[in-house]
């Protein structure tokens, strides 16, 4: 899962540097900052949920 997270932030990222180094897709990285954000969220959401049924 770690992994999975890891690839898609890089993947965000990548995104993110191509919309602001082409000016006409500035769009591109505005999306991907979105996506960025998202998938950090998400990673702390399911590793606190994970987290929490182990102490159990």
């Amino acid at each position: 899962m770690v992994v999975l997270l890891i690839v898609l932030l890089v993947l965000w990222a990548i995104l993110a540097v191509i919309g602001f180094v082409v000016e006409g897709l500035v769009w591109l990285s505005i999306i991907a900052i979105i996506l960025i954000a998202g998938t950090i969220a998400i990673g702390f959401v399911r590793r606190s949920i994970t987290t929490k049924r182990n102490r159990v």
